[in-house]
């Protein structure tokens, strides 16, 4: 059965819809308005349910969590606890299908590879026991001492669900103190006193793999606490350690209550330290928004969350202590526009945040209302008119930095978990309120959201960090077309209207303001008179627009600055560009006029606007914060792609490019003109470096000599004002030049040589890497060859990372000779395929993942996964204009686990790579 819940709408009750109903067939009864929705995931049974656990503990004496079965997110989580029970021993713990499937395992986990601890299955437990730390009362079960000892996340190498069943499941660690693959394996016919069946825990050798056992010595104190045993179990006052402190075992401990906590009351953010991504910091002066991208499609797989697309303006409220300040996305203090709603962000209890949201304004029937919130606005402005806004409600759907850590490179997923503890979802009557979201099913929920009469969905993926600037990662879909537009004039009223007739609007292109039609529907007689006064203030006597509109006696037209900027709802465009059925719906105070440019859905080149060109996509001149000079230059005749539209291209694929280039010594290949002009490519950037790029000093032969670094989005944008077209990061850190920490096979296919041959050229390297036990990921390079890339740890020296490269190479020549080559000598070359190992000594580069080519198309360097992988698979398919749909429809990481992967090149194989080197 499918549920919808209007969780914005205080006391209305959860509808559901019979069996035979489709959620996408439904239609709402007349008058009513889903402001935010919920619907019913798919059932999924967990392999055990939590009975047994639950039978065992009486939670009226125990601060055990009784909890439930339930979904959590991408992320799977994993626990160790140490557990000084009857006899001292630790618990495993592996989040799956809703709950910890869980074993005893006496000894603890073994980190010597190979070693074999037992481990005794348990009943399963709920997810909240991973923070559960403290002291279970004599008496009952299990009564004793609990430490999180370890925790992190966990990823199984195959169908964890059936690989349980089977008996054997192999998976790694990404803990505070295990690390690295290990497996489970079930001992036939075993069985404890009790009839639980008896598994072994083994470690598998790798990088985490350790040579003696010491690991339970090694910082045995709480991951969550800092606590030692001992210390727990003297800490009466504390005997539920899950980020704040609860009453203590000898104390009368209160039921708990599913009751909502009241608006007033203070409360304590979650404990964000353990987020993947979290970073101590202090609090920021400022956060740049993440933007959505307008698309045509919304995205329709489990990786996307989707919510409701706010009719309302956004703001980022800061909390400093006492101080709430409450900003625009361009950074305005609106704070005193909105005092009610920043008087309740203080009473949440926050020390340090940043919280992004929507605020919003309801009617009487709990609707969304533009005209509303922009007629209390301009009250409130004026001076005139009543304060009280408890229409208004600050709706928030991410918290980019809680309590003391950024948390913008945190996955979305966790973010809003984080949030959901601060602002429970159940909790929908104040000014303040938590934006909740449906997982997956897009299609459904864009047309659930259309039939209710919203204006539209935000898709965000699950794993997305919170990016400043627009991206792909977010992107919005519009049940009807509506954006901003500039007001250029009027015409004069009739009949009984006063004021004025129509407004005369338009959009900047190309720096010059085009008419783009009238609109004469959706005004109040309140905005009338408001905006007439406005209007008359404006008057000049030419008009603005490049193209005005010719006017007839009976519309007479009269002109005003344009700095008033409406926002307008409409049908379609008509094939002469202007608009079809337009709708008035407010007055936009927190965007420019000067930045008002047609907007439309990403990647749908067919579609007809009243734009003709690329160049006429946008007007601003500015991406992420950084001026263009010459947006309009074209960068790729063939494409007619602009400087505008290269940084554009970065922008959307931000949180995709920017870690492969971040805090990396570059060499630029730079086109200042474009492929029409000279190219050149660059090492050293003798001239004056923006704030957004850094410079480090890098030893050479002669002398020491100055490279670019980029550390976030704005510095890509600066190296695509200067013309960059290419990018090729040295593979080692600037923190860290000496030791690199990645390997690159560069396959280069000499003439005669077909892309097949490449393929399989690429799984020998691979394979001949998986031999060593090294993992490797693939990519295009955007000509006619591929990469074979390795992550390592920072510990080889360039020599030793040569070496190793050469005798990869050396050995595939070895053994087929006829099909490869690791000669430079392009003579020698023709029908072979020249392995590049040179890719891997000091000073040496390669193309960025995700970078751009100063090629004909522009084409895009690409990483995909191994099963993408094949010979029908067309190259050349991924350019600047088509990886962005990629990226947005993707289900997962082409690359998942480059950046944690935890690898090395090690004694045995550099002993090896001599001897192959000797050999030769």
């Amino acid at each position: 059965m499918a549920c919808l819940r209007l969780l914005a709408l205080p006391d209305l009750p959860l509808r559901c819809l019979p069996p035979s109903s489709r959620v996408a067939s439904y239609v709402p009864p007349a008058g009513t308005h889903f402001a935010i929705f919920k619907m019913q995931e798919p059932k999924r049974r967990p392999t055990m349910s939590l009975r047994e656990y639950r039978r065992k503990r009486d939670f009226q004496k125990t601060p055990e969590p009784a909890g439930k079965a339930r979904l959590r997110h991408q992320q799977r989580r994993f626990v160790v606890q140490k557990h000084a029970a009857r006899n001292l021993h630790y618990d495993f713990r592996l989040e799956l299908d809703g709950v910890l499937k869980s074993w005893a395992v006496p000894k603890g986990p073994s980190a010597q590879p190979k070693a074999k601890s037992l481990a005794v299955e348990v009943e399963d437990h709920p997810l909240d026991y991973a923070d559960f730390e403290g002291i279970i009362p004599r008496g009952q079960y299990g009564g004793g001492t609990v430490m999180v000892w370890d925790r992190g996340t966990w990823n199984p190498e195959g169908d964890a669900a059936a690989d349980l069943r089977r008996g054997k499941l192999n998976f790694s660690l990404q803990g505070k103190k295990l690390h690295g693959r290990w497996t489970l394996v079930r001992m036939a016919g075993r069985e404890d006193d009790d009839g639980r069946k008896n598994w072994l825990l083994i470690k598998r050798t790798d990088e985490g793999a350790r040579s003696k056992r010491g690991l339970r010595a090694e910082l045995d104190r709480s991951v969550i606490s800092g606590r030692s045993m001992d210390e727990i179990a003297a800490d009466q006052d504390s005997v539920w350690q899950s980020g704040r402190a609860e009453p203590s075992a000898s104390a009368p401990r209160p039921r708990r209550s599913r009751s909502r906590t009241p608006r007033r009351a203070k409360r304590r953010a979650p404990r964000v330290a353990d987020l993947p991504g979290a970073r101590p910091q202090p609090l920021p002066e400022k956060i740049e928004p993440h933007l959505a991208t307008l698309v045509a499609q919304v995205p329709d797989t489990d990786a996307w969350l989707h919510e409701m697309k706010y009719d309302g303006y956004r703001i980022l409220a800061r909390i400093d202590g006492s101080q709430v300040d409450l900003l625009t996305r361009r950074g305005n203090n609106w704070t005193d526009r909105f005092p009610a709603v920043a008087q309740a962000v203080a009473e949440l209890g926050l020390s340090a945040a940043f919280l992004d949201g929507e605020v919003v304004a309801l009617d009487e029937q709990g609707r969304t209302d533009f005209q509303r919130l922009q007629n209390w606005m301009q009250r409130t402005v004026a001076g005139g008119g009543p304060r009280d806004d408890r229409s208004l409600v600050y709706f928030v759907f991410d918290a980019p930095y809680l309590e003391g850590y950024d948390l913008r490179q945190a996955p979305l997923a966790d973010r809003k978990a984080a949030l959901a503890k601060i602002l429970p979802a159940e909790d929908q009557s104040g000014p303040v309120r938590y934006s909740d979201h449906v997982r997956g099913r897009g299609a459904e929920v864009i047309q659930l959201a259309c039939q209710s009469g919203m204006e539209g969905i935000i898709s965000k993926r699950a794993d997305s960090p919170y990016a400043a600037g627009r991206s792909a990662s977010w992107v919005k879909t519009k049940c009807l077309q509506r954006q901003e537009f500039v007001i250029g004039g009027y015409t004069q009223p009739s009949g009984s209207r006063t004021g004025f007739g129509s407004l005369l609007l338009g959009y900047y292109r190309k720096g010059q303001l085009r008419y783009a039609g009238h609109v004469g529907t959706g005004f109040t007689r309140q905005s009338l008179t408001d905006l007439t006064a406005r209007l008359e203030a404006l008057r000049t006597g030419r008009p603005a627009f490049e193209n005005p509109p010719r006017s007839t006696p009976r519309q007479r037209a009269t002109w005003v600055e344009p700095k008033l900027v409406a926002e307008v709802e409409f049908a379609e465009w008509t094939d002469d560009g202007v608009l079809r059925q337009p709708s008035f719906k407010g007055l936009r105070e927190d965007k420019p006029a000067s930045q008002i440019t047609v907007e439309r859905p990403a990647r749908l080149r067919q579609q007809e606007t009243p734009m003709k060109d690329d160049a006429a996509s946008a007007a601003e001149s500015r991406v992420a914060g950084i001026a263009l000079t010459h947006p309009d230059r074209v960068l790729y005749p063939d494409l007619k792609l602009t400087k505008l539209g290269l940084a554009q291209f970065y922008e959307s694929i931000a949180e995709w490019v920017v870690p492969h280039l971040a805090n990396r010594p570059l060499t630029l290949l730079r086109c200042p003109e474009g492929l029409a002009g000279s190219c050149f490519f660059q090492k050293h950037l003798a001239e004056k470096l923006p704030p957004a790029l850094r410079n480090v000093s890098i030893r050479e032969k002669s002398a020491t000599r100055q490279y670019v670094v980029l550390d976030d989005l704005p510095g890509l944008i600066a190296l695509v004002q200067r013309g960059a077209l290419e990018l090729h990061p040295w593979p080692a850190p600037a923190d860290d030049l000496e030791h690199p920490d990645r390997l690159v096979i560069d396959l280069d296919p000499g003439e005669g040589v077909p892309w097949k041959a490449v393929v399989e050229a690429a799984r020998e390297v691979r394979d001949y890497l998986a031999a060593l036990e090294l993992t490797s990921f693939v990519r295009t390079t955007g000509g006619k060859g591929l990469h074979v890339v390795v992550p390592l740890a920072a510990r080889a020296t360039w020599e030793e990372h040569k070496q190793f490269a050469a005798a990869l190479a050396g050995t595939l020549v070895a053994r087929v000779p006829q099909r490869y080559i690791a000669s430079m000598k392009k003579a020698l070359r023709g029908g072979k395929i020249f392995v590049d190992y040179l890719r891997n000594q000091r000073s040496a580069t390669s193309i960025a993942s995700y970078s751009s080519r100063a090629r004909a198309g522009a084409p895009v360097a690409t990483p995909l996964s191994w099963k993408e992988l094949s010979p029908r698979l067309k190259p050349e398919r991924f350019t600047v204009e088509t990886l962005p749909k990629r990226l947005a429809t993707l289900s997962a990481d082409p690359w998942d686990g480059f950046f944690t992967l935890r690898q090395s090149l090690t004694e045995r194989m550099l002993e090896a790579a001599q001897n192959v080197l000797a050999d030769s």
